[in-house]
């Protein structure tokens, strides 16, 4: 079996997913371009050698539509021979995609890929593709299917979170974020320039540094209200073992909604011969489905599941970046992976740094590789979580 290597791995600011966000008036398109033309200069990449592109994408629908990943090289002019595909994992798709050009590599069907997502949720917002499993009460309680933060919320319940505790993790997200924002360790991002608003989008625009104990604790809880319509009798029915739903998640203890776009060179040792140096090898990865009702919790699962594939211990991991899928997702990470809080997310996660569904866990896997060139350690693991209790996980080796 052939090695897969990340060649390099970039990406966007990520934008506040409104109006006034420094992002919003450029289309997917206009990122995804901007990221392929850096990849191609970064590297020296050869163009016509790169077999296949690979895009996650959550709401394929409208500017997101059409199979996103070949209509953005098109519109970007690369080689028309060039394939794409566009892929929904949920959250987790931007990981998956990489994921994918790794097995494309292994198994000798390819000596380059371009991997990554997109997804601009202040033009193409979040349930927009109309999915009649979220819409139709009867459909989704027949099919397990419930939104995130409800999954959130039976989490906190199962494993007795408190509010406080929740929006403790939100802080620590904030404070590591502003920090490496601060100190500019993010070396992943290209910035994008924004001519309608006059502006070039350096940094991401999510994180609030200002945020304090006190501000969260002021934030009214955000699934209670549908929960009353039946998703807490649903999740109820299913764990006897509780008598509530406790509701403590809010828009502070959240992913916030941002844009962004992300891209991963992928490829094997014949990049090598033609010039370009290898950053990271992509040791193994796993994709998982853990209980629906949960929602967010298949990056735990996951994680899991690839340490016990390896036969590894969290000891033998210099850094995690698993996603921030609400407070209680991290709290479980810590308690079922006894994953010590200096080596997890160590600049902030996306309830600070935002969360662009299709692209974020791309964006994850640049920032692990960022972080530990910057350290100087070796081995890492990134992880995301998408709907129905789905999670990837990928382990990765610095060179």
């Amino acid at each position: 079996m052939n090695t897969a290597y990340i060649y390099d791995a970039i990406r966007t600011p990520r934008g506040r997913a409104k109006e006034s966000g420094g992002l919003y008036d450029l289309s997917p398109f206009a990122l995804l371009e901007v990221l392929y033309q850096a990849l191609a200069s970064r590297t020296g990449l050869n163009k016509e050698a790169v077999a296949d592109v690979i895009l996650g994408c959550s709401t394929q629908v409208g500017e997101q539509a059409g199979n996103i990943a070949k209509a953005s090289l098109l519109y970007a002019g690369w080689p028309d021979h060039l394939s794409g595909m566009t892929i929904n994992r949920y959250c987790a798709s931007g990981l998956e995609a990489v994921n994918l050009a790794a097995l494309k590599i292994n198994v000798g069907q390819a000596s380059s890929v371009v991997a990554g997502g997109v997804e601009m949720m202040s033009r193409v917002p979040m349930l927009s593709d109309d999915a009649t499993v979220f819409k139709d009460a009867q459909l989704a309680a027949k099919c397990r299917m419930l939104m995130m933060g409800n999954g959130a919320d039976l989490i906190a319940s199962l494993y007795d979170i408190s509010r406080e505790e929740a929006d403790q993790v939100a802080l620590t997200s904030q404070q590591r974020a502003a920090i490496a924002r601060e100190q500019g360790w993010f070396k992943s991002i290209i910035p994008v320039e924004n001519p309608v608003k006059g502006i070039t989008v350096n940094d991401d625009e999510c994180i609030r540094p200002q945020t304090t104990m006190r501000s969260l604790s002021r934030q009214p809880p955000a699934f209670e209200k549908l929960g009353s319509f039946g998703i807490d009798a649903i999740q109820l029915a299913d764990n006897p073992l509780i008598d509530k739903i406790h509701h403590i998640h809010t828009v502070g203890n959240s992913p916030a909604m941002a844009d962004a776009a992300a891209l991963v060179l992928v490829g094997g040792e014949d990049q090598q011969r033609q010039g370009l140096t290898p950053r990271a090898r992509i040791v193994s990865s796993v994709s998982v489905c853990d209980d629906p009702l949960q929602v967010i919790s298949g990056c735990v699962f996951a994680t899991k599941k690839l340490l016990d594939k390896e036969g590894l211990s969290e000891q033998d991991i210099d850094l995690f970046e698993l996603h921030e899928a609400f407070a209680a997702t991290m709290i479980k990470c810590q308690r079922d992976l006894n994953i010590n809080e200096d080596k997890l997310n160590v600049n902030g996660g996306v309830i600070a740094l935002g969360h662009p569904m299709g692209a974020t866990g791309a964006i994850m896997l640049g920032t692990l590789l960022d972080e530990l060139e910057r350290r100087d350690l070796r081995r890492g693991v990134v992880a995301a979580s998408g709907a129905a209790g789905t999670g990837t996980a990928m382990l990765i080796e610095r060179l």
